[in-house]
């Protein structure tokens, strides 16, 4: 298999000029980035962004359109040529949780381990471990209708972890799962990281994302729109304070020129948002308002996200 240049501490994945359509419609627009070794890196975007195409293009899933001249690189191998290789130095966690309904724990754990050839007893004592990683040692023989949610999603980490993999992806890994699972989930992704395993992961949790990633690329109809690490984004992109008013709180003709010029409206049908750098800005404007609610918070990751890419929903969620 051809191997290109690998070197531990270097780039676990490099991006360059990639591009994916299907038909009339461009799924990745001429993306690039790079992930370290090491370093959690996550992928934001609406429904129809391209994350999991994109995702699917790094572990040789899809294919990349070839007449633009891009490069994949993953563990020093091209997923167009090294799928197999790549599959092997790497651990996969798809959006679904693709268990054998029909068998129990321990078994659907050791026929996976039969495609890295882990012999039965090396692979009896890894599934144990990782059972314990991932609190589920009691459920060893459970069936998996037996399973909860997010016993389910833990088991597939698991799973995806038995080749004690480089690089470990994640394709939405929490979504639908109640807030204890997702910080243990959280958790144990933070651990892995501190041991040396990369990640690349896709969320639409923007709280997810600022917990455990390093870096952050959010991107809007296959293309990038920003890039950096979480705090980074936050502090160059949004302004610090943002005071959320309802439309029904008698502010429904308010317009610019009755707020700071330091302070930035942002309008919806429901909602008047007004962001500015001071608090104490935000607090006179709330003094003016006669009653009712509004909310008085720091900015997150998320108001980042729909400033980047809007309010609307695209066509196809």
């Amino acid at each position: 298999m051809g191997q290109v240049g690998y070197a531990g501490g270097m780039k676990v994945i490099r991006v360059h000029n990639i591009s994916k359509s299907f038909g009339k419609l461009c799924a990745v627009n001429d993306l690039s980035f790079e992930v370290e070794e090491g370093t959690c890196f996550g992928l934001l975007g609406p429904n129809g962004a391209g994350k999991t195409t994109m995702m699917k293009m790094v572990y040789g899933r899809s294919s990349r359109d070839n007449h633009d001249g891009g490069v994949i690189d993953v563990l020093g191998y091209d997923p167009a040529r090294d799928e197999l290789a790549i599959k092997y130095l790497s651990g996969v966690v798809p959006q679904e949780n693709n268990l054998d309904d029909e068998l129990n724990v321990i078994q659907n754990l050791m026929i996976y381990s039969k495609f890295y050839g882990l012999p039965g007893k090396v692979a009896r004592e890894r599934i144990e471990v990782l059972l314990g990683f991932l609190e589920l040692s009691e459920k060893i023989e459970s069936p998996i209708k037996e399973l909860s949610g997010g016993m389910q999603r833990r088991l597939v980490i698991a799973r995806a972890l038995l080749n004690n993999p480089k690089l470990l992806i994640l394709d939405e890994p929490t979504t639908g799962l109640d807030p204890q699972v997702r910080h243990l989930i959280w958790d144990k992704l933070r651990q892995l990281r501190a041991q040396g395993t990369t990640i690349l992961l896709t969320t639409h949790y923007m709280e997810e994302a600022f917990q455990i990633c390093d870096t952050v690329l959010i991107m809007d109809k296959g293309r990038k729109i920003l890039e950096d690490s979480p705090q980074r984004l936050l502090r160059e992109n949004i302004e610090a304070y943002v005071l959320e008013v309802p439309m029904t709180n008698g502010m429904r003709g308010w317009g610019e020129s009755d707020l700071p010029s330091v302070v930035r409206l942002d309008r919806t049908d429901a909602t008047l948002r007004l962001y500015a750098q001071d608090i104490d800005q935000l607090k006179a404007v709330a003094d003016r308002l006669s009653g009712g609610q509004y909310y008085l918070r720091q900015t997150t990751l998320e108001d980042v996200f729909l400033k980047a890419t809007g309010r609307a929903l695209n066509e196809k969620q």
